[in-house]
């Protein structure tokens, strides 16, 4: 492809920057611009080879043929016919037959130019075709094998390069036949590296056309043995939709605030994401890191004060609270969870196992015990009522894994046995049982509100109504902690005597504490280092929670709705001298239900209303609202996320690559092969000189 205009002399390139139209597919309109340019060496070539090789400039058609459609979008009419031509004057003919000869020896040199360069295009666009079929179908390239002498020999990138020779594609056979390979590693990774750049180019490129957005992260992952924060990106696009998109992973390996900066850095600068249109942020993140995410949170609020913290949705408040504790104990239940989920999913038959256990436990109860068994074909580790499950089913659970381990039937594989035994070992410690009623009891506080908060707009109004009632609950709890412990202190005992479990203080404690050992009580120890500590983190983290809550939608009342309510977006409406009028009129229009007529229920379906154009403010306020990451996404805008978790569940760790996973999570982003060649030839222009 020519990236300049095929007129002789034409010099709109170097001193009048002009867009650049292909040759019509046509084969009339295709002869006529072949005439008009009176090119006679491009006469023989066919409109397919002239469509892709050769460009006209705008400067040669008249004005009212060419539309822009966007700043960065030229198009011609369908009919469009060059005619406008500054040809030079007609020389003497001994000029003309040396004239001639140069412009032949020049369009020879110019062709042989164009022909190689357009070879090499064509091969790239091969190869970008392929990692591209790989990577949409998660496919490691460099897979099956380990064997790194072979280099790509052995690899699926390889296969389907053969695959393609085979078949006939001759640019790839020639490049074989000179190089003795198709395509080395160290191109392999050149090759990601654009996609990946390409794609999240894209990626930004519709975030900005859409104004504000929040930023959502998720639990570190490792990746190539280095910690990485995955990133995503809520907004609400044209069509009202809310959208969320993966934006890829950032590396994790810092620590405080030169870490957070070189987070915000990367996303501003190298992603190109606009920090100052961010208004939300959520982040989900175990204990161990959990500092390193309020640092980053903080600064990313010191930085862009309206990105506001919010809970994520695809997290519930309970688990969230859990995940942010540092303690040993929490921590050991919450890895335990995980444990348990993914053991649960390989089989429906250790599920059975599972539910044939709770039947033991509940023999006089079978109501009870189907409702517990409904609950466990749920993902009932991430429920708000998640630990109070737990301790319900606690017994049946130790039954059925070491039942599983014991294996006399010869049913479990190895792998499930030792995964079974894992689990036991875990929950045959008291330390899990007096951690997990702990949390069961002090987030019985903390599971209605939040509930509400992520649950439909009624129900998060009166969320924000009764934080307050919650925070004192909880600051009861805590100045009457030496009673409440000791309650919870003999629930723990009691359960863990009918399963077996000795009463003890962790052994990770006494190590270090060795001349203690004979003076601390494990009800002394319990308290100090796992109930005061808990309830004074939820209490904080409440707290932060209250601080988010408008005190006028806290203190709301008319059932109409108020002018001040919705002040904190006044800077983002595009009438504020409207607002009371419309405000009234959207009171009025959803005050009163015709018969059979049902009202939209969430943000989603308000978004949707045909006659939402009519109230400009109340549009802007919704599509604001409707980036927070607290909402819930309707499931077919909820796409980013669960491809997320299927490919860092389904990829084996040393095929995992932060590159290809954002292809793979954004295979439906509509890739431009044409681009990333172009985007590759000018990253690395000293290839293209080796054919």
């Amino acid at each position: 492809m020519q990236n300049h205009c095929a007129v002789p002399n034409c010099t709109s390139s170097i001193s009048d920057p002009q867009p650049l139209f292909r040759f019509p597919h046509d084969p009339e309109r295709s002869k006529k611009w072949v005439e008009k340019c009176q090119r006679r060496d491009l006469i023989d070539k066919s409109p397919d080879q002239l469509h892709r090789h050769y460009r006209l400039c705008g400067k040669h058609f008249e004005s009212s043929l060419i539309d822009n459609v966007s700043f960065q979008c030229t198009v011609l009419k369908d009919d469009a016919i060059p005619t406008i031509f500054d040809m030079p004057s007609q020389p003497q003919n001994g000029q003309v037959k040396r004239n001639k000869e140069t412009v032949i020896n020049l369009s020879s040199k110019a062709d042989v130019q164009t022909d190689e360069e357009e070879e090499y295009r064509e091969y790239l666009k091969s190869l970008f075709e392929v990692l591209v079929l790989l990577g949409e179908q998660n496919i490691p390239p460099t897979g099956p094998g380990d064997r790194k002498k072979d280099g790509l020999r052995e690899s699926n990138f390889q296969a389907l390069l053969d695959y393609r020779m085979n078949c006939g594609n001759e640019v790839l056979k020639k490049r074989y036949d000179v190089n003795q390979e198709c395509c080395s590693s160290v191109q392999l990774s050149q090759l990601i590296e654009v996609c990946e750049k390409c794609i999240r180019s894209k990626l930004v490129e519709e975030v900005k056309q859409n104004g504000f957005f929040s930023l959502l992260t998720d639990d570190l992952v490792k990746i190539s043995g280095e910690w990485h924060l995955p990133v995503f990106v809520r907004f609400v696009d044209q069509s009202n939709c809310q959208q969320e998109r993966f934006c890829g992973f950032l590396s994790f390996e810092g620590d405080g605030d030169a870490l957070a900066e070189k987070l915000l850095s990367e996303m501003a600068d190298e992603w190109g994401l606009d920090m100052e249109q961010c208004r939300g942020q959520a982040h989900s993140c175990t204990g161990t890191h959990f500092s390193k995410m309020k640092t980053f949170s903080a600064k990313l609020i010191d930085k862009y004060p309206l990105a506001v913290v919010t809970l994520r949705s695809t997290r519930t408040l309970n688990v969230s609270l859990a995940n942010g504790m540092v303690l040993s104990g929490v921590q050991l239940v919450m890895s335990t969870f995980k444990k348990i989920e993914s053991f649960f999913s390989q089989s429906n038959l250790l599920q059975l196992e599972l539910e044939h256990a709770i039947f033991i436990f509940y023999p006089d109860k079978e109501d009870k015990a189907n409702e517990l068994k409904d609950i466990c074909h749920t993902n009932w580790t991430r429920r708000h009522d998640a630990f109070d499950v737990a301790v319900e089913i606690l017994e049946a659970l130790l039954l059925c894994v070491d039942s599983v381990h014991d294996n006399e039937d010869m049913r479990w594989s190895d792998q499930v046995t030792h995964d079974a035994l894992e689990i036991s070992k875990a929950l045959a410690d008291f330390e899990f049982v007096m951690a997990l009623v702990v949390l069961k009891n002090v987030m019985t506080l903390t599971r209605a509100f939040g509930k509400n908060v992520q649950g439909e707009a009624p129900d998060a109004h009166f969320a924000a109504t009764s934080l307050k009632a919650v925070l004192h609950s909880l600051k009861e709890v805590s100045d009457n902690i030496d009673v409440y412990h000791e309650f919870w202190n003999d629930e723990a005992v009691n359960l863990a005597t009918a399963m077996e479990i000795p009463v003890k203080i962790p052994r990770s404690f006494l190590r270090k504490h060795h001349s203690e050992s004979g003076t601390i009580q494990p009800d002394s120890y319990y308290k100090n280092n796992l109930s005061v500590p808990v309830v004074n983190h939820i209490i904080n983290e409440m707290n932060e929670c209250l601080s988010l809550v408008p005190a006028v939608i806290e203190q709301h009342k008319s059932t109409e709705p108020e002018e001040e309510s919705i002040q904190v977006f006044k800077d983002y409406i595009p009438n504020a001298g409207t607002l009371s009028a419309e405000l009234h009129c959207w009171w009025v229009k959803w005050s009163k239900k015709g018969k059979g007529e049902t009202f939209p229920s969430n943000i989603h379906e308000t978004l949707q209303q045909a006659d939402l154009k009519f109230f400009p403010n109340m549009l802007a306020v919704l599509r604001l609202i409707g980036i927070l990451p607290t909402l819930a996404l309707e499931d077919s805008c909820n796409v980013a996320y669960k491809r997320f978790k299927m490919y860092m569940e389904n990829t084996p760790d040393k095929f995992k690559s932060k590159s290809l996973a954002l292809l793979n999570m954004n295979y439906d982003v509509g890739f431009d092969l044409d681009s990333m060649v172009e985007a590759y030839m000018n990253t690395y222009p000293e290839r293209g000189e080796v054919m």
